[in-house]
């Protein structure tokens, strides 16, 4: 299941055990053509957290965590930063950085 996150949840969603942040803005193309990719992932993999975060709604998470460009996806692993990338990528990608 896909969860949106935002400053009351997002410390406690990433202190889960795995988590892939999708950064990202309704106005971002590239955003767009990944969210159906996203989605996919976190309706398949139930043994992670899969959440998104709308930088013009929480800048200061993006802030917070160095993202500048979007989309951009960040791998938590017990609240830690283990893999990002930036940019479009396909699902086999994606599920790699897990």
């Amino acid at each position: 299941m896909l969860k949106k996150l935002d400053k009351s949840n997002f410390i406690d969603e990433i202190n889960a055990n795995i988590t892939l942040v999708d950064f990202y803005a309704d106005w971002c193309g590239p955003c767009k053509m990944i969210a159906p990719i996203i989605e996919e992932i976190a309706n398949e993999r139930t043994d992670i957290t899969v959440g998104k975060v709308n930088v013009d709604n929480d800048a200061e998470i993006a802030i917070k965590y160095g993202v500048s460009s979007i989309p951009t996806l960040i791998v938590f692993k017990d609240g830690k930063e283990t893999d990002r990338v930036v940019g479009f990528r396909q699902k086999g990608d994606i599920l790699a950085m897990l």
